[in-house]
């Protein structure tokens, strides 16, 4: 690690890959409103395995394992300064071990507080508002949440290391909270962007963090209304398409959910349907010269603005090249401006 930052009681955020890119857009958000730096990558050893390499143009890249990175933001009032660990992909084994050494650094750092944001999968549909749900380490953290309208998970658990960072963070006497966004569990392999929304308008609110949340508004919009449509169009292929399902729900309570998980290695072909306009996986077909170019315009506009970053984000999300460019993305944030 070089040399650690002064900070003023900095606040740690960690976020990973997961259901409907919920936690990885809202850390995103965070680097490229915020113009955050990177200051540190953490080397995880042996705990990641390689299981495939890249080919490109008929040549076949180096192995590399997947990346771990620290962000800081300055904060201008000298309330809570940010650290933002961005990780490509959660270990397969030692996941506690790797927390813990996460949460050593972050106590060099000085870090007062660690928030993990997550996605929660229910049966709610594209049009609703997305909840929170939310856990915390000790009751007065439970008593912040539900001062912020976040409903409390009372009951479950909260799957890979957006949990375990937290149990980590807890055994070392660090307080803790996770945000999960809820999204619809028919589209978990499709981005979902009001849920990263839902959970920044309660970060900010906690934080005290100033925030422009326009844009991420209007992606959330827009998705809304496309998975809506495909919704609908489904739906209209049944005369009755949930009568079975509401018939034998009458006696439950409570409602179905599952809590993020890190994404599975054989993902759903549902976010590949007509009509979406995201996919996770990288297009089966060679990038057209006009995406590439638009690609290079707004890594450039990028370079030089990184409010622009997300903007990028979203186009590579949009075609399904987000994997692809990662790290010249993420390289963005190398440098302060």
């Amino acid at each position: 690690m070089p040399e650690i930052p002064k900070l003023t009681h900095p606040w740690f955020v960690a976020v990973w890959p997961g259901m409907g890119h919920v936690a990885l857009n809202a850390g995103v958000y965070l680097l490229a409103k915020l113009g955050m730096t990177a200051v540190a990558e953490f080397e995880a050893g042996e705990l990641f395995d390689v299981a495939q390499v890249e080919v490109k143009d008929g040549i076949i890249q180096p192995a590399r394992r997947p990346r771990n990175r620290f962000f800081v933001w300055i904060d201008p009032n000298k309330r809570h300064d940010l650290v933002v660990f961005l990780g490509e992909a959660q270990p397969p084994v030692g996941k506690f071990p790797f927390c813990r050494q996460v949460i050593d650094y972050a106590r060099e750092l000085g870090v007062e507080r660690v928030i993990t944001f997550a996605a929660m999968a229910t049966e709610m549909r594209p049009e609703h508002p997305s909840r929170v749900f939310g856990a915390a380490t000790d009751t007065d953290g439970v008593a912040e949440l539900r001062r912020l309208d976040v409903t409390i998970l009372e009951e479950g658990h909260i799957g890979g290391l957006n949990g375990v960072l937290l149990g980590a963070a807890a055994a070392s006497g660090l307080r803790g909270s996770c945000f999960l966004g809820e999204m619809p569990q028919v589209f978990a392999q499709v981005p979902f962007p009001k849920a990263s929304l839902a959970i920044l308008e309660a970060f900010t609110v906690m934080t005290g963090v100033e925030l422009d949340l326009d844009e991420l508004a209007e992606q959330a919009h827009a998705v809304e209304e496309q998975l809506g449509e495909l919704l609908a169009r489904v739906e209209d292929q049944y005369e009755s398409p949930n009568e079975e399902a509401e018939e034998g729900a009458g006696d439950d309570e409570g409602e179905e959910f599952s809590s993020d998980e890190e994404e599975s290695e054989s993902e759903s072909s549902s976010s590949q349907q007509e009509g979406i306009g995201y996919r996770y996986d990288g297009p089966d077909e060679p990038v057209s010269q006009t995406a590439v170019q638009r690609i290079e315009e707004l890594f450039a506009r990028a370079a030089t603005d990184r409010t622009k970053a997300f903007e990028l984000k979203r186009e590579l999300d949009r075609l399904g090249l987000f994997k692809r460019y990662e790290d010249r993305f993420l390289d963005l944030f190398k440098h302060s401006d």
